[in-house]
């Protein structure tokens, strides 16, 4: 059982802003395909002052709701590619599996600066390809089975990545952003799901506090919204703000895990 730190018997004024940060979280989320634990948890912990702990069960129970939300948005507006989505669940989930494993034997945050490394070179590679694109021009994404094996597989061991490694990399191969972002949000939904079987099964209905539930209603609602903009902004402005947020989460991700390269 977790203790989110939340004491009984608060008031809306108490809600409110856990509402506000699932909202905002999914918000970015579900419109760039990426950044919804790097924001909530962030939020949570510089602004509402949860501990770090509390701040990551909150978030990781929270996402099986919102990814769930968000993909259905995503199938209402039309953002997702099947052929792709067929291609990246099965992997993403083995991955997955094969993640969840790994973590109880190997500490897999030690490569996690390394990762954000190459993800913020990600990131100002599609800045230039944002800037440079007249027309837009799309291609089926190729290398997609050996990337959602390894997208899975990161999510769970190194506590998230599925977003930022699967996204960026099937834009830096041509994807069309709206159908890319679309169909990885909808595929993180079963990814999620598949991750979390054994920790929900443990956690109880006593988890779900205020923060929990608050971000849940927040994200919730917000998941429409996220679909809409993913589909209604252009791909070169799409573009950019994946490279902006992917560039921003990034180096923040490696400014809180530098203590952990050797050497350093």
């Amino acid at each position: 059982m977790f203790d989110l730190g939340i004491a009984p018997g608060m008031g809306l004024d108490d809600f409110l802003p856990f509402v506000l940060v699932g909202f905002a979280a999914q918000v970015i989320d579900g419109a760039l395909g990426m950044a919804f634990g790097v924001i909530s948890q962030t939020m949570l912990v510089s602004v509402l002052g949860l501990a770090p702990a509390a701040a990551s069960a909150s978030t990781h129970l929270v996402e099986i709701f919102t990814t769930g939300a968000s993909g259905a948005s995503h199938i209402v507006h039309r953002n997702v590619d099947w052929g792709l989505f067929r291609r990246l669940v099965p992997f993403g989930v083995v991955g997955g599996i094969l993640g969840a494993y790994v973590l109880s034997n190997i500490d897999a945050s030690l490569a996690r600066p390394y990762i954000m490394l190459y993800l913020t070179g990600i990131g100002f590679y599609l800045l230039v390809k944002a800037l440079r694109m007249s027309k837009p021009r799309f291609e089926d994404p190729r290398m997609t089975r050996p990337l959602a094996t390894l997208g899975g597989f990161l999510d769970a061991a190194g506590g998230g990545g599925w977003g930022p490694v699967v996204t960026s990399n099937l834009l830096v191969q041509g994807g069309d952003p709206a159908k890319v972002i679309g169909t990885v949000n909808t595929a993180e939904f079963l990814l999620a799901l598949t991750i979390s079987i054994s920790f929900i099964a443990t956690l109880g209905i006593g988890a779900f506090s205020v923060a929990t539930v608050g971000m849940i209603v927040g994200g919730v609602i917000a998941a429409p919204f996220g679909a809409y903009l993913a589909k209604r902004i252009a791909p070169r402005v799409l573009l950019l703000a994946v490279s902006f947020v992917l560039i921003a989460t990034s180096l923040f991700s490696i400014a809180k895990a530098w203590h952990l390269i050797p050497g350093l």
